[in-house]
């Protein structure tokens, strides 16, 4: 599974979970520390566990793959799952709005993933 596959599976899986204003930026030509960051936003607390949950869940099941690391699973504010090539930060919104990761990383390419969210 190519990174940009892996990344568009951990998108839908997020959609389904009701995740929102997910984003998905390459940043392979800026960093060697991954190619995407999927970024997504939650509701509450209960729900960035609940999309962590079910992206690893299926991402194991479905793909045979686990991330190499969790970040932030006991807080929930921010979750942090790492797939080596594709880094998926959850965020409740506060700390989504706090960190900011979109403008840290606005040299980066942010790909439009409208298209992908309307076959779902």
């Amino acid at each position: 599974m190519t990174s940009i596959e892996k990344a568009k599976k951990i998108i839908e899986i997020a959609d389904a979970k009701k995740g929102f204003d997910i984003e998905l930026i390459e940043i392979a030509d800026l960093t060697s520390i991954t190619d995407y960051f999927v970024i997504c936003s939650a509701n509450s607390d209960n729900q960035v566990k609940a999309i962590a949950d079910e992206i690893e869940f299926k991402m194991k099941n479905d793909n045979k793959l686990s991330p190499s690391h969790i970040e932030g699973y006991n807080t929930a504010t921010w979750i942090l799952l790492d797939y080596n090539d594709v880094i998926v930060h959850i965020f409740n919104k506060e700390s989504r709005m706090f960190y900011s990761l979109e403008k840290l990383w606005e040299d980066a390419k942010h790909i439009d993933i409208s298209e992908l969210i309307k076959e779902n």
